[in-house]
């Protein structure tokens, strides 16, 4: 696809004058001495009284505030500029301390003396995220990142807004200065109140090793994919910085540095596109502080604010649109953006290039890893493992158990075992023509490659309704309770096991494990049967929407109590409570509510086939 005109700039002239030129009017200069004390405590009242408020109510007026701190910060940035790095970190790395990032200020203050403009833009990232936890009430920190009235640096940087040339670096240089000068105050109020600053841990992406599926990108890769950033109308020329820069710092294993460069590129691309299939161009600019950005939010959405179907996610595809919900969005991906912040007219010749067709293989068959569809089929296969371990349990030799006096008869478990068999056979009818036959009911294996197979039936995941993802809520919570369960009876299993061996049982307990020993030869069944029937719920999921408001009440109402079945047992089979046989009743009675809910969706698949022959 291409872009007939240049993009200039993604700044809208409110605020391209607002970031480019307004702190640049006043051409009076500020001695540096007004602004930092000679033991390099920084005079906060100099500061203070530069930013403007309106008589009126208080409030800050943000232009006339950025124009009057434009001296200021030119001082400040000529001040910073004149210091060796040992200067620097004997007058201001103490007051970092309280960022924890001291050795990311240092950076900072190394890339401007380089004055390398997309090294200061990077910084700026860094430093914008790390202060935002700091805003408070502050009105000087609002000016230069915390309102859409002002600079608002962090946004327009971290949304793709501003191009490198875009940015002065005496904002960077101020808000590095205004950082030693937060930890100046913080320091004086921790010596009066006799407290200490704790830190926030720090966050862990979740699932992160689940999208390590993409092949490594060697040199050569790598300079193709410079060369096709060059010449592809994804990227916006003034953008192109950005890219090489994050491309470097690949090359050079500072892979945090390439992401945070890369997500706001990634941003500002697919508002390029987005804006273009949608056919409403004035988007592709900052949007004014009394509007919304257009940001990865709305583009990934299914219908634009007009209630018009977004035209992206049919250019982009369902791989790509599922990459981008899993590496942005879903709660359990890693959704790199808020945790670090908060076609292309090449593309045949991009497809056929050897070098890189590993890359565009995996990216034109992605399947979502974080939505709660491929979670559940997660789960389903983890639990359906271990249950599949129980065969390999110790067991009490058949000749010790006989040797037991008073021993209870065992109870009969055959009925449960009956009607699961059943209900496995009256599932054939749902099992998809491609599917493994199930011919026999007790048989880990080819349960388990039943399950296999189900679990690769793809699932639209795309745009759920909110019908869906109730449905896979319930679903999930049941999988996780029937987990639990095996890995309390593993658990139980093993330390009774070891208890008998070394005769530390007493005869009460004896006989109650015993009972447990009979009781997984119908859990293990049992247990099976719901991850199937799960399972097949699942790949049918998207059928909720076509229910009757009192078909599904009632589909809730069977999967509720499917799982205060699930719950009951987690109970039941407790270390605490130990209550087999009361679990075998209780299974029994919610084996026939299954079977009766088959029944009836079997005769109303019966009845549908007869309305459609007539």
């Amino acid at each position: 696809m291409s872009i007939v005109e240049p993009v200039a700039t993604c700044l809208s002239p409110a605020v391209h004058y607002m970031v480019c030129k307004l702190g640049f009017e006043i051409k009076e200069s500020l001695s540096v001495n007004s602004i930092v004390y000679e033991n390099g405590e920084v005079c906060w009242k100099t500061i203070t009284e530069l930013v403007y408020c309106l008589e009126s109510d208080q409030s800050v007026d943000y232009i006339k505030s950025v124009q009057l701190l434009g001296p200021l910060c030119e001082s400040v940035h000529l001040h910073l500029q004149s210091l060796t790095m040992e200067q620097f970190k004997l007058q201001y790395l103490l007051w970092f301390q309280w960022t924890n990032h001291t050795e990311l200020l240092l950076e900072v203050f190394a890339a401007l003396q380089s004055t390398e403009a997309t090294a200061i833009a990077l910084s700026l990232m860094k430093l914008t995220s790390c202060l935002e936890r700091a805003l408070g009430d502050m009105n000087v920190l609002r000016v230069f990142i915390g309102s859409p009235c002002g600079l608002n640096l962090r946004n327009i940087l971290w949304h793709g807004f501003a191009s490198p040339q875009e940015i002065p670096a005496k904002y960077c240089s101020v808000l590095l200065f205004l950082t030693a000068g937060l930890g100046q105050l913080l320091r004086r109020f921790l010596l009066q109140t006799e407290t200490i600053l704790i830190h926030r841990p720090y966050i862990v992406f979740p699932n992160v090793g689940e999208l390590d599926i993409f092949p490594d990108l060697n040199h050569e890769a790598l300079s193709l994919t410079e060369e096709l950033a060059k010449i592809s109308s994804f990227v916006l020329k003034t953008m192109l910085p950005f890219w090489v820069a994050a491309l470097t710092a690949f090359r050079q294993h500072r892979y945090a540095d390439c992401v945070i460069l890369l997500l706001p590129q990634l941003e500002t691309g697919l508002r390029l596109l987005f804006t273009t299939v949608n056919k409403c161009p004035n988007r592709l600019l900052t949007a004014e502080s009394s509007s919304l950005y257009t940001t990865f939010d709305e583009m990934l959405t299914k219908q634009l604010s007009d209630k018009e179907i977004n035209q992206l996610p049919l250019i982009l595809g369902e791989p790509a649109m599922e990459f981008l919900w899993d590496f942005l969005n879903h709660q359990e991906g890693p959704r790199v953006r808020d945790h670090l912040s908060h076609e292309e007219e090449e593309l045949s010749e991009l497809k056929e290039h050897t070098v890189i067709k590993p890359l565009i293989s995996c990216a034109s068959c992605y399947h979502s890893r974080f939505h709660p569809v491929a979670r559940l089929k997660k789960q389903v296969l983890e639990c359906m493992k271990s249950i599949c371990s129980w065969p390999e349990l110790p067991v009490v030799p058949e000749e010790q158990i006989q040797e037991i006096t008073g021993l209870e008869r065992s109870a009969d478990t055959s009925p449960c075992i009956s009607v699961t068999t059943e209900i496995l056979s009256q599932l054939q009818n749902y099992l998809p023509q491609n599917c493994f036959i199930l011919n026999d009911p007790v048989n880990n294996l080819l349960t388990e490659k039943l399950l296999i197979e189900l679990c690769n039936t793809h699932i639209c995941t795309l745009y759920c309704p909110r019908s869906v993802l109730e449905i896979l809520v319930l679903l999930r919570k049941i999988s996780t309770q029937c987990h639990q369960v095996s890995d309390q009876v593993i658990a139980s299993s093993e330390m009774k096991y070891k208890q008998w061996i070394n005769k530390m049982l007493r005869s009460r307990q004896r006989h109650n494990y015993l009972r447990m020993l009979n009781s997984i030869k119908f859990l293990s069944p049992v247990l099976r049967l719901i991850l199937i029937l799960m399972t097949l719920e699942l790949i049918s999921i998207h059928t909720v929407c076509e229910k009757n408001p009192y078909d599904y009440q009632q589909y809730l109402k069977f999967l509720k109590s499917v799982l205060q079945y699930t719950e009951n047992l987690v109970t039941y089979t407790s270390p605490e409570k130990n209550k087999w046989d009361e679990s075998l009743e209780l299974t029994h009675k919610t084996l026939i509510k299954i079977r009766t809910f088959n029944e009836r969706k079997q005769t109303l698949m019966q009845l549908a086939t007869q309305i459609k022959l007539f």
